[in-house]
């Protein structure tokens, strides 16, 4: 049984050797040196070589005589092969002598082809390349000759376009790599061309708003001349219409270097203030930046440093007051500083935009209104007012015409009227003093018809007695009447100068010009007549003249509002029109003289009275009245003679006042505390004195006065006299205090005082006559009329 499966396995084995390739043999054989058959394996081995070599010997036996046959026709192939052999290398021979001529044409022929192929491919290169060659050399050219936007292009051309399509060389690479110093060096040359552009601006803003500011005076000239023109023909335009024309159209910016397109046929004859400039390096820089990609840099760079310039340019020099080319100065960089600004802003689209320009324009407006304000408060000099405002607005228009809102500057100007107001009252005064200390206060003689008329053309005076009065002549007023008017004229005169070009109404300028010279009228010249008739020195004839030129001037205060009128084109019965104050100025300057008139000849009555010398002891009074009296009464003659000019009431009150003063002073003298005693005989030469007064008063010395009125002045002095010379005391204490009191006038103080004098003159005179029995008797009478007197004042006093 054993056997039997060994047999199995062995021919398994032996199966699978003979159908296994022999590189997978080994687990096989394996198995056969791993058994216990080994032996039995190997004869089995060796039978089935013997079977197979058996097989073989068959096959080659049945196969042999195909093989000899083959051999055979091998051997008999050899030869032909051997002599085709010899053929085909006579053949190769010959091919190969032949050929060679063939292979080095070929050879040619293959190098033509390889050299034409790089010709080709040369060519196709060099056609890319050659553009970014000329590009490079064109953008060369545009870096020397300094057009650097178009070289900015050409490098934004050769980076996009020419060097992708030329492929990747080694000068690509090259040019690739300088492309961003190039692009470096284009911008930062450009900000250096920016920043010389923004110094040559600073350093010629100056004569740009020269040339700005005259091309807006010749266009001002020219509108005025149309203005002038229309109101030939009848028809009038407000100046504020020219200014709007000139708004709406800009004609500065419409005549820049060459970028706008110039519409005024006129421009050749005041070149354009941008003509001055050359605005290329900022049109340059903005389109390089904005090539860049940094326009928003480039902006704020150009706003930021125009701010600081602005700065500079509002910022006044410290003594621009004193000339007017300071101002001038000053003004025309501002005027150049918005020039630039608004070209451009015109001429370029979000560089600068109106709200920035605006925002400068208010920080400009308000910087130079301070500075203005401030500078121009430090002027004394009128003209140099007037010509500021001329110049001031001469650059209010010159900024008006560019579309900058100016009213501000016009209100200032309103403003600043008032400083003129006031400097040329200053300006005045002096004129009115220097007129008054000069004259002569005598009327103006006058020997020739031709001298005449320039007087009476010089001030308004209308007399019919006098123009038919020969030649020689005076005039009744002094020089100063006829200077004082034209002054006022010339002060009229100069406040229309201001008002002119203000874009003020008619009854504006009216209101102003009357208020103004009200001003001089009532603050002026009232303080410069005051100071006339206060001055030392000044004597009752001066007044008296002074008197008389005032009445003159008032009389001419008409003239004055017609004068006004005339200029302003404002009737004077306009309603709300302000009316002048020259009326009641004289009236008062002619009050205050006659105060001062009478306070004179009080103070000439005082100064009589000082010579006085009474002996107030004396025991019998002269016949003749005192010496320094009668010189009083002899200089008041005099003096109430020259009134004769005075209007009447004038001089009433002046001898009125004159002769209650006298008489008040006379009964001071008697009544003063350093006059002790007083005899009778004193008394007497006393009411000498003042009979002499009284006779003086009769006697007229100013007509006018009804009856015995100017005796009243003396009342209150003749009733005392009389009550002490004719001893009636017994009147006068029996009818105290009745109406038809004999001694109205007198004042129980006043007689008791006096009697007290009198009684003590009696007690040191009498004392050694006391004995005497009449001597007794009379001095008993005082004591009884003291004693009654001081009952008399109690009982009035309780």
């Amino acid at each position: 049984m054993a056997s039997a499966e060994t047999a199995a396995e062995h021919e398994r084995i032996l199966r699978e050797i003979e159908s296994t390739d022999t590189n997978c043999i080994g687990p096989t054989l394996r198995s056969v040196y791993d058994g216990q058959e080994h032996g039995l394996f190997m004869e089995k081995l060796e039978g089935r070589i013997r079977n197979h070599d058996r097989e073989i010997e068959k096959m080659c036996n049945h196969h042999f005589q195909g093989f000899v046959d083959s051999i055979t026709e091998l051997l008999k192939v050899r030869g032909e092969a051997q002599k085709l052999k010899g053929q085909v290398t006579e053949t190769n021979q010959k091919l190969q002598s032949n050929g060679k001529e063939l292979l080095t044409t070929m050879d040619e022929l293959r190098q033509c082809r390889l050299q034409q192929r790089n010709i080709a491919t040369t060519i196709d290169k060099l056609t890319h390349c050659l553009p970014v060659l000329e590009m490079y050399s064109k953008l060369q050219e545009q870096m020397r000759s300094k057009r650097y936007y178009p070289a900015l292009r050409t490098l934004e051309q050769l980076e996009e376009s020419c060097l992708p399509q030329a492929g990747s060389y080694r000068f690509c690479s090259i040019m690739a790599e300088n492309i961003s110093r190039l692009r470096t060096h284009i911008r930062d040359v450009s900000m250096s061309d920016l920043k010389d552009f923004l110094e040559s601006i600073r350093k010629h803003s100056d004569k740009i708003g020269e040339t700005a500011m005259k091309q807006a005076q010749v266009q001002i000239a020219r509108d005025n001349a149309v203005t002038s023109q229309q109101h030939s023909a009848g028809g009038r335009r407000i100046r504020n219409e020219a200014c709007l024309d000139r708004t709406g159209s800009n004609p500065f910016t419409e005549q820049d270097s060459g970028i706008l397109d110039v519409e005024d046929e006129e421009a050749d004859e005041v070149s354009g203030a941008q003509d001055l400039v050359d605005f290329s390096p900022v049109y340059r820089c903005l389109h390089i930046y904005s090539v860049l990609g940094a326009r928003d840099t480039f902006e704020n760079y150009y706003r930021k440093q125009r701010r600081k310039q602005a700065r500079l340019v509002l910022q006044p020099h410290s003594n621009m007051h004193e000339t007017l080319e300071g101002y001038r100065r000053y003004f025309n960089q501002i005027v150049g500083f918005f020039v630039v600004e608004d070209h451009i802003l015109h001429t370029t689209q979000g560089l600068v935009n109106r709200a920035y320009v605006e925002e400068l324009w208010e920080l400009a407006l308000s910087k130079t209104i301070a500075a203005l304000r401030t500078h121009s408060s430090y002027c004394t000099d009128p003209d140099l007012i007037l010509d500021l405002k001329n110049l001031i607005v001469l650059f209010a228009d010159t900024l008006q015409g560019y579309g900058f809102p100016v009213n501000q500057l016009f209100d200032m100007l309103l403003e600043m009227r008032d400083q003129y107001g006031e400097i040329l009252l200053k300006k005045w005064n002096q004129s009115f003093r220097q007129i008054l200390d000069q004259d002569n206060y005598s009327p103006i003689p006058v020997a020739t018809p031709e001298e005449y008329q320039r007087i009476t053309g010089q001030f308004p005076f209308q007399d019919p007695e006098l123009d038919n009065m020969p030649l020689p002549k005076k005039l009744p007023f002094s020089e100063f009447v006829p200077k004082v008017y034209s002054q006022l004229k010339e002060f009229i005169y100069a406040c229309l100068k201001y008002s002119e070009d203000l874009h003020l109404s008619s009854t504006e300028i009216d209101d102003m010009i009357r208020k103004s010279t009200n001003l001089l009228l009532t603050r002026t010249l009232s303080h410069c007549l005051q100071y006339a008739t206060k001055k030392k020195n000044v004597g009752l004839a001066e007044l008296v003249q002074i008197i008389i030129n005032t009445t003159h001037l008032e009389q001419s205060c008409h003239y004055l509002e017609e004068f006004i009128s005339n200029i302003t084109n404002v009737p004077p019965d306009t309603i709300n029109a302000t009316k002048l104050y020259g009326t009641s100025t004289f009236k008062d300057a002619r009050h205050a003289a006659e105060e001062e008139i009478y306070t004179n000849l009080n103070q000439k009555i005082d100064q009589f009275l000082q010579l006085a010398d009474y002996d107030w002891t004396a025991a019998q009074g002269g016949g003749q009245a005192s010496d320094y009296l009668s010189d009083l009464i002899a200089f008041l003659c005099s003096t109430f003679a020259v009134f004769t000019h005075l209007p009447g009431k004038v001089a009433q009150t002046a001898c009125m006042s004159a002769c209650k003063h006298l008489s008040t002073s006379l009964l001071q003298l008697l009544l003063e505390s350093d006059v002790r005693q007083v005899s009778m005989g004193a008394l007497q030469q006393f009411n000498v004195d003042v009979k002499e007064c009284e006779r003086f008063a009769r006697a007229g010395p100013v007509p006018g006065f009804q009856g015995d009125t100017l005796l009243l002045a003396f009342i209150d002095l003749r009733q005392l006299l009389d009550l002490f010379t004719q001893w009636d005391w017994s009147t006068y204490l029996a009818d105290y205090g009745r109406p038809t009191c004999k001694y109205l006038r007198v004042n129980p103080h006043t007689a008791l005082a006096l009697l007290e004098k009198m009684k003590d003159t009696s007690r040191k005179n009498n004392m050694f006559a006391q004995f005497r029995k009449n001597e007794r008797d009379k001095q008993k009478l005082i004591d009884t009329v003291v004693k009654q007197l001081r009952n008399l004042i109690a009982s009035n006093q309780a």
